[in-house]
């Protein structure tokens, strides 16, 4: 009975290890996705000395989930970047605060988060940050996961 108890949990760990080594941060869910997009979502374009956002991706024409998602942050004129100010948006109606679940992958080089989840369709992100000088950026891209 010992023996056979054994073997039971023994299976129940690695199997639940397993799982939980499979499963990545859910980034944007299923039923968020299913939202209404907002329409005429424009990202400005203007000369400014605030801090520089930009989208490390891999190659690849399809991604897939679960996804590596990159930002690279940098400042200019000495100033650092301010993580206090982040924010992370899903542009939808209503908006999804993406923040609390970005949060722990940021630093201020920028954000990696290895395994993010994300169902199939387009994606409409923006980023916002501010400067050790107040200046502010903010940038938006399409995270495009294929089925």
């Amino acid at each position: 009975m010992r023996s056979i108890f054994a073997a039971l949990l023994a299976t129940f760990v690695v199997s639940a290890h397993s799982t939980a080594a499979i499963a990545g941060m859910v980034l944007i869910t299923p039923e968020e996705a299913q939202l209404p997009t907002l329409k005429g979502v424009f990202a400005s374009r203007a000369i400014t000395r605030g801090p520089r956002i930009d989208l490390s991706g891999s190659d690849a024409d399809e991604l897939r989930s679960p996804l590596r998602l990159q930002l690279r942050f940098r400042g200019f004129g000495g100033a650092t970047i301010d993580l206090n100010s982040l924010r992370v948006t899903y542009l939808k109606m209503p908006n999804v605060d993406l923040t609390p679940r970005v949060r722990p992958y940021a630093k201020r080089t920028g954000i990696e988060i290895p395994d993010a989840e994300a169902p199939p369709g387009d994606h409409l992100v923006r980023v916002e940050i501010h400067d050790s000088e107040g200046r502010r950026t903010s940038t938006t891209f399409v995270i495009s996961v294929a089925p």
